[in-house]
């Protein structure tokens, strides 16, 4: 793919966002552009963008990657974090150290379901698809069984109060951080032996193994990469809520799949831009966003992701131009 069609991409995803804006404050008025409407859509995107990055990372690895266990394991992070840290921290006499502590759990936990993805996949050598619904199941059967299938309420926490709903500048800090490490990732994609090695991996199995390519470990590190990025996720989801549970986003794994199937990564692995993916979900953001100011079921929202999905993988399948060039007599 060329940089000229990369850029084209990207402007056009830009202008989707511009586009979808623009309609808010036609369809909803005023109050959809006012600064604490797009505040709280800045504070929503990380959630899901987050776990998009990681279902991006997952399907440039090639092989039909994907991961499908990212909101249980967020889910699960969170839960297993809170659930520990108050019996040794008292919250009301070290908040701060509390929330540390609860976000320095999340991640081990991240990193432990990562590396069971990534060691199922690479040295199991299950597909991808099956082996991240297995542990997605897994997830959620742990999280159920610690919490009773019962939602558990965080109390008012406020360093994690204040990093999941609170601006600086103008800017959430749960939106700031998801922009740090998106930044961090796209770095990682472009400029480093990794990212080579990832995109080439996906793009040619073969080749990159004749290359030397360790593919095992590269894929065992892809994964727990994923496993980090849903744990994040489960951090800022706890901090907004203030609470954990064990079904909250049951539709986030479809959405992610969306974002990033919109955002051009390749489903059949090789390529994915970062940039392309953070605009891809501010985009649904936005969109959905102007389907609650509009009192728009969300069973229609659902379905209107679900068309949307099949509609881009289908279109990347379809090459428009043999069908429109002039059929030889």
């Amino acid at each position: 793919m060329s940089p000229s069609k990369l850029d084209r991409q990207t402007l056009f995803l830009a202008l989707i966002n511009c586009a979808v804006l623009v309609a808010g404050g036609m369809l909803a008025g005023a109050t959809f552009l006012d600064s604490y409407n797009l505040q709280s859509m800045a504070s929503q995107v990380p959630e899901l963008g987050l776990l998009a990055l990681g279902v991006m990372l997952a399907m440039i690895s090639g092989n039909g990657g994907i991961d499908l266990s990212g909101i249980a394991l967020a889910n699960l992070a969170g839960i297993i974090a809170f659930l520990i840290t108050r019996q040794f921290i008292p919250v009301s006499e070290s908040p701060l150290l509390f929330a540390w502590a609860f976000a320095g759990l999340s991640l081990v936990v991240g990193i432990a379901g990562g590396l069971m993805n990534g060691i199922v996949i690479a040295y199991a050598r299950l597909t991808p698809l099956i082996a991240t619904l297995g542990t997605q199941l897994l997830f959620t059967g742990i999280a159920v069984f610690l919490t009773n299938g019962s939602a558990v309420s965080m109390g008012y926490i406020e360093p994690l109060d204040n990093f999941g709903n609170m601006p600086v500048l103008g800017i959430p800090m749960c939106f700031a951080l998801f922009l740090a490490i998106a930044a961090v990732l796209a770095f990682l994609l472009k400029y480093t032996p990794f990212g080579v090695k990832l995109m080439l991996l996906g793009s040619n199995a073969k080749a990159a193994r004749y290359g030397g390519i360790n593919e095992k470990r590269m894929l065992l590190v892809t994964y727990t990469l994923c496993g980090v990025l849903a744990s994040v996720a489960g951090i800022i989801i706890a901090a907004r809520n203030s609470s954990v549970k064990w079904d909250y986003g049951g539709s986030y794994v479809l959405i992610a799949i969306l974002i990033a199937v919109l955002g051009g990564v390749k489903p059949e692995g090789g390529y994915g831009k970062v940039i392309c993916v953070l605009l891809a979900a501010t985009a649904l953001q936005i969109l959905s966003s102007l389907f609650n100011f509009m009192n728009i079921s969300n069973f229609f929202r659902d379905l209107a992701w679900g068309v949307l999905l099949l509609a881009l993988l289908a279109s990347a399948r379809v090459h428009l131009g043999y069908w429109l060039q002039p059929k030889r007599r």
